[in-house]
């Protein structure tokens, strides 16, 4: 997190802690993938069920993420139900807008090529969670949880097609594969909306061999990464509260089929090198019994990753560097969230 990121959360902390002394604050707001949480990062918490209610009214959630250089917009629509206020179960649909970038677009959405249907427009999502320790007045919630993608041809499954391209002597048509992947995570959250200083604290771990949430491909093996985020509380009269946020997921750098050894997309001896991803976003909800958030942000995935092979058009012909460079330094990204 960067000095400026820094320096505003402290700030906001401050003011916290003189507007907002004893008020109640519900945190359970959906992620990109459709778990309860922040933008990126899924929390210990459920999507609530009402007293004597064993089922909760469904959450309804829209989030984007506009990088429309090269990785292109994603579109996300989800549904999560809870459960007694134990567990919850939802369903995502990602929706991808290619990039156009002439370069790597295509390691997103082969289309840009004018060459191959179908294009790499999306993937699905499944995803649970169990609340093992409920939260207590200085007792954090910890839960667990999963999320299994299908249909994911991001970058592994576009590169692997266009390796298979250039093994058939550019004879067949490039036809990107699809991959499974999924999360295995455990998260304890905390919120404290009483002073000195009202936060939201969230921290987790989690088993992966997705890169990016799946957007950047898969890796070779099951990894070990982690996230969390902050949050601070702001009260906007007596009903309502905006929470500025920042949230990290570690990423892995092993993204399978990038570095095929028949045809390598990435030049000899390189490294990839994918950044932690970030995001700052501002939350706007009511303070208790939250039917809806709104969330407006940006984020950080990354600019120069490594560099890929190509020809020297001038002789001798030789192998040349090209750096790969994604554009995705400051990405928008905006959600709402709904339940009855």
């Amino acid at each position: 997190m960067n000095h400026k990121a820094n320096k505003f959360l402290l700030l906001c902390g401050s003011l916290a802690a003189f507007a907002l002394m004893t008020s109640q604050l519900d945190a359970q707001h959906m992620t990109l993938e459709g778990q309860t949480g922040g933008f990126i990062t899924p929390t210990a918490y459920v999507v609530p069920s009402a007293n004597n209610h064993s089922l909760s009214m469904p959450a309804i959630g829209f989030h984007t993420i506009q990088s429309s250089s090269v990785i292109g917009s994603v579109y996300t629509i989800s549904v999560t139900e809870g459960f007694g206020n134990r567990f919850e179960f939802g369903y995502t649909s990602s929706i991808h807008t290619q990039g156009n970038n002439a370069n790597f677009s295509g390691l997103w959405d082969q289309k840009i090529f004018q060459v191959t249907p179908p294009a790499n427009n999306g993937m699905n999502l499944v995803h649970g969670k169990v609340v093992l320790v409920k939260e207590g007045n200085f007792r954090p919630a910890v839960a667990v949880g999963g999320v299994y993608r299908w249909g994911d041809s991001f970058v592994s499954g576009s590169a692997q097609g266009l390796v298979d391209y250039a093994l058939s002597g550019f004879t067949s048509l490039p036809t990107p594969i699809t991959y499974s992947n999924g999360d295995i995570y455990g998260a304890v959250t905390k919120t404290w909306a009483k002073p000195p200083v009202p936060f939201l604290l969230n921290l987790g771990v989690k088993g992966t061999d997705a890169v990016i949430f799946g957007l950047g491909g898969v890796t070779e093996n099951f990894e070990v990464r982690f996230f969390g985020g902050l949050g601070i509380p702001l009260p906007v009269g007596k009903k309502y509260v905006v929470v500025p946020s920042a949230g990290f997921t570690t990423e892995s750098s092993d993204v399978k089929n990038l570095n095929n050894p028949y045809v390598p997309l990435l030049y000899p001896g390189t490294h990839l090198h994918i950044p932690t991803t970030l995001d700052y976003a501002v939350r706007f909800t009511e303070r208790k019994d939250a039917h809806f958030s709104i969330d407006i942000g940006v984020g950080h995935v990354g600019n120069g990753i490594g560099s890929v092979s190509a020809t020297n058009p001038l002789p001798p012909p030789a192998l040349v560097p090209v750096p790969l460079n994604i554009d995705a330094n400051h990405v928008f990204g905006a959600g709402v969230a709904w339940r009855k």
